[in-house]
Formats: C-alpha cells, sequence, structure tokens
C-alpha cells in the first residue's frame, strides 16, 4: 500500500467515525422539534390508539346534523373549512397514521365528502384533542393582542393568564414551539 492510498483510508475513516455525530445531533434536535409539534397539536399516543380502532363502519354509521351546503374549498389533502390548527393537525395525523389515510382514502368521495369525513373525525377525536386547539386558540389570541397593542404594552396580565390557564388544564412547561413564539412577540 502506498501512502497516498494510506492517507485517503485515513480520512475516508475520520470522515465516517466524526460525521455522524454532526448528522446525529441535528437528526436528534429535528426529531426532539417534530416531537413537540406532535405534542403541540395533539398527536398522543392515546389519540394514535383511538384512531386506529375507528373502521369504515364506524365513519359511514356516525350520523352528522345537517349544515347546510358544501362551501369549503379542497386544497389537496384536507379541507379549507378546517381551521388553521385543525388543518395542520390533519396532515400531521394522516402522516403519523396510516390506517386513518387508508379510511380516507376508501371513503372519500365515495361514501363521504372531505368535509363530512373530517366534521366526524374532530366528533370522534375531541375529547382527545380539544385541550391542544384551545391551547393553540389562546396562544394565537395573545399573538394577536401583542401585535395590536405593540410589544410591551399590558403583555403581562396576557401571559399570567396564559400561564393560570396552562395550569389549569394541567399542561407541562412550555415547548420550544411557545418559547419562540413568545420570544417572537415580545
Amino acid at each position: 500500500m502506498d501512502a497516498y492510498s494510506w492517507f485517503r483510508r485515513s480520512v475516508s475513516k475520520l470522515k465516517k467515525t466524526s460525521m455522524p455525530s454532526s448528522n446525529t445531533n441535528y437528526s436528534q434536535k429535528a426529531i426532539k422539534e417534530e416531537e413537540e409539534e406532535e405534542q403541540f397539536y395533539g398527536i398522543t399516543d392515546q389519540l394514535i390508539d383511538v384512531v386506529k380502532s375507528f373502521s369504515i363502519d364506524t365513519f359511514k354509521n356516525f350520523t352528522l346534523p345537517d349544515e347546510g351546503g358544501d362551501d369549503g374549498q379542497n386544497d389537496g389533502n384536507v379541507r379549507k373549512d378546517l381551521s388553521d390548527w385543525q388543518e395542520k393537525h390533519a396532515m400531521l395525523v394522516l402522516s403519523k397514521v396510516k390506517e386513518l389515510s387508508h379510511l380516507r382514502f376508501k371513503l372519500c368521495p365515495r361514501y363521504l365528502k372531505e368535509r363530512e369525513f373530517w366534521r366526524i373525525y374532530f366528533t370522534l377525536a375531541r375529547s382527545y384533542v380539544i385541550e391542544y386547539e384551545l391551547h393553540a386558540v389562546r396562544l394565537e389570541k395573545l399573538k394577536k393582542l401583542r401585535t395590536e397593542n405593540g410589544t410591551v404594552s399590558n403583555t403581562s396580565a396576557c401571559e399570567v393568564e396564559m400561564s393560570e390557564a396552562k395550569q389549569d388544564m394541567g399542561m407541562g412547561p412550555a415547548t420550544s414551539l411557545e418559547r419562540n413564539l413568545e420570544s417572537l412577540q415580545s
């Protein structure tokens, strides 16, 4: 083996041993952010277990009260008549729970309209996601208050209200998404 081959192999070995640590740190950070996003949008193990128990009959036999015409706009995978939080939740749950994605494919549009499918889903999952949706709504209201009133004016009262609401709901410490939102607003 000549010196050039030895040097090339040594450099190659160094790259293989040093590169994974930086990639590992990056991937661990990405995984942590993904988990925090899923937590923010209510994608919990308990919800996943419940969603996996849904069947075609669950949706076919569910009766919804009449609500009028189908005036929502279809944008690919998720209807535009969902709130922003519901839309993001729907996208995450479809990517996380393949069984729900398969159900949706089988049911829409043959048996149910897209709008009906998501109304039924959110009705069935309501008790599992309502606290997360309310938390997101409160954060959005806080964000709007801060932008309307300037950066400093009377935000401490809102922050106290948010922390009290978080304690009442039994939610843990702020996620990095919430901290990032708060730092952007300050």
